[in-house]
């Protein structure tokens, strides 16, 4: 495990996207080692002394002393003969500056406890049973494939009152996660960020601890496990990952040597004003190093199916959530960022040059071009995009009384302008459903029944929608409050018709979804889609078809206010019977009951450019999606 002159080459030039074997704590092990004991290696080009201090020498600053490499390479190394596996750990830092302070390893793989902030010395073997996901992985994750994706959050999906209110552990998520998902039919889990996180209260968007699950739900090999039964029932696992920024909490990485080593000097660059965080330097190539092998980490030693890189438009622009005058332009005095652009594009490269078969997804919020095409062709690289625009569209118009919904027909046909730019993600993630924005049912107009009728009709139109989906836990059922980090979900309201019809519908929609290609296998081509009539405001009505690469079309409708519309004509592309093969409305999901018994004939009458058309009874507040036999 030691560094070598090709490891330090190629770890100045920002380019060892794999140091995580080399920097860190690393026991002894195997023929030839030198001595029983952990070999430590720490950045720290500006200190002038570093030492090991843990629970095998009391603490002590100064009785395991590292020396710095004769190399220039500002990395600090040593043995350290007493420290085995388990053992708890920090780096005192002595700084050039005069300053000093003791810090959790950087590329530690196991921390303690919060709020407790040690490292832990550890090992990462675990005997795999996965082989049978990674040969087929490539079709689950390929952009034809269906993918929809439950998005949780490992703290608060379910606890234990029994026993304290505590959340389940890893390996208890496990079990009831697998079976939770699979039975709605979602294709993949996405975690919250699991990395070691000191503040609870981030959702473990201010982390720590880059190579280090998160301690409070289980040891590195408890969320192996995790990983790992997932995949054996068929369930991809997919990361939130943070390299926009982090905490400033003394024993993190702000000013890790006196100086400001993984950051910026200057607040205008290296200080967040909105999370209060640091912003990483992407122009230092050992911390590109560092962002890069931890993402590369997370699928060498953990077998994730994918990356979700969480707030990337705040590392395109120097100038997001800035004034004027509170940023520094690029060499050509633009605002874009073009060393964290540089990085992103060498991470995606990696990423896909090693694990072709995986998933990076930008959490991207502006307009920016190009952040899922390739690289040869001036893109970022990134297999998927979320649609924000979308998201924000369409639930603004879902806010709207169905009254006032004709005034605002355009939020949802505008999408479809740029549908296709993008391999796009529709997201109804965590971010819409905390800070005072209430739960989705709480979002949705009208009495009880309109709320559910119009939730089951969001969720309808959006699994119609041409892209990928992801829902976040909860809005599947209709939790009634804003999600509580701390809390469990409302599990109890299974118990009331409206709730468990919800959640049926979710599951009809999810198992209707992977069986018809129509609905994902052109997710991001013009000709997966096709509008019938985007154009009645006045109704309030959209009708549009979707097509795959096989199977038949299919014709998604919805109606968005709650006055029923029998007689209603639509033209489509095939004569003979057409099958209704779900309905919102449907008496099982707690509608009405309104529909069209099950299937009805397309008529000679020429309509929206066909020469056959259905006359169809459109449900209140509902979708109806109908193909043929």
């Amino acid at each position: 495990m030691l560094l070598t002159e090709r490891d330090i080459y190629h770890f100045r030039e920002g380019s060892h996207f794999r140091a995580y074997e080399k920097l860190g704590a690393h026991p002894h092990r195997g023929a030839g080692a030198p001595a029983r004991g952990t070999h430590f290696a720490v950045w720290a080009p500006n200190a002038s002394a570093v030492s090991v201090v843990g629970d095998f020498n009391g603490w002590q600053r100064g009785a395991a002393p590292l020396a710095p490499r004769p190399d220039s390479s500002g990395i600090w190394e040593g043995a350290v003969a007493t420290a085995q596996p388990g053992a708890l750990y920090k780096y005192h830092v002595q700084s050039r500056l005069g300053s000093a302070a003791d810090k959790a390893d950087p590329y530690a793989f196991r921390t303690e406890v919060p709020p407790r902030t040690a490292s832990v010395v550890w090992e990462l073997d675990y005997d795999w049973q996965d082989a049978a996901w990674q040969s087929q992985r490539r079709q689950v994750n390929s952009l034809e494939a269906p993918c929809s994706i439950y998005e949780l959050h490992a703290g608060s999906w379910r606890r234990v009152p029994e026993e304290g209110n505590r959340p389940l552990n890893y390996r208890e998520l496990a079990h009831q996660v697998a079976d939770y998902v699979l039975d709605l039919g979602f294709t993949h889990v996405e975690l919250l960020p699991v990395m070691e996180h000191p503040f609870y209260g981030s959702w473990g968007y201010q982390v720590t601890g880059y190579f280090a699950p998160s301690a409070r739900y289980g040891t590195p090999q408890d969320f192996m496990y995790f990983v790992d039964y997932l995949h054996s029932r068929g369930v991809g696992v997919i990361l939130d990952w943070v390299p926009s920024h982090f905490p400033t909490d003394v024993h993190g990485l702000a000013l890790f040597d006196g100086t400001h080593l993984y950051e910026h000097a200057d607040p205008r660059q290296g200080f967040h004003p909105e999370w209060s965080s640091s912003i990483f330097n992407y122009g230092r190539a050992e911390v590109r190093d560092f962002l890069g092998s931890s993402a590369l980490f997370w699928f060498d030693r953990y077998h994730v199916d994918g990356l979700r890189v969480d707030a990337v438009a705040s590392m395109l622009y120097l100038d997001y959530a800035r004034r004027a005058g509170e940023w520094v332009p690029n060499r050509f005095g633009g605002r874009e960022n073009l060393e964290a652009v540089e990085f992103l594009r060498q991470l995606n490269q990696s990423v896909y040059r090693d694990y072709p078969d995986a998933q990076t997804i930008a959490e991207e919020s502006t307009a920016w071009p190009a952040v899922s095409r390739p690289l040869e062709l001036g893109g970022l690289g990134f297999g998927l995009k979320w649609n924000m625009g979308w998201m924000h569209d369409t639930l603004k118009y879902l806010q709207q009384d169905p009254v006032h919904r004709k005034y605002h027909h355009s939020r949802l046909t505008f999408s479809l302008w740029y549908a296709f730019s993008e391999n796009f993600v529709l997201p109804l993630s965590h971010d819409e459903v905390v800070h005072g924005k209430g739960s989705l049912l709480g979002k949705m107009p009208g009495d009880e029944w309109q709320q559910f009728a119009n939730l089951r009709l969001l969720f309808g139109y959006m699994w119609g929608h041409p892209g990928k989906k992801l829902l976040f836990m909860g809005g599947e059922f209709g939790q009634r409050r804003e999600w509580q980090h701390d809390e469990s979900l409302e599990w109890h309201v299974l118990g009331y018709p409206l709730h468990r019809g919800l959640q049926r519908w979710v599951q009809d929609l999810n198992a209707l979804y992977r069986a018809t290609p129509a609905l994902h296998a052109l997710d991001f081509t013009a000709a997966g889609f096709r509008w019938i009539d985007a154009s009645d405001a006045e109704a309030s009505v959209l009708a549009f078809l979707r097509s795959g690469t096989a199977g038949p079309p299919l014709l998604v409708v919805c109606n968005f206010t709650p006055v029923p519309r029998e007689n209603y004509r639509l033209g489509v592309p095939q004569r003979g019977r057409w099958l209704e093969r779900l309905n919102s409305d449907a008496a099982d999901y707690g509608g009405s009951g309104r529909g069209n018994l099950g299937a009805l004939e397309a008529e000679a009458v020429a309509a929206h450019g066909y020469p056959q058309s259905l006359r169809l009874s459109l449900p209140p507040l509902a979708v109806l999606m109908l193909t043929p036999p």
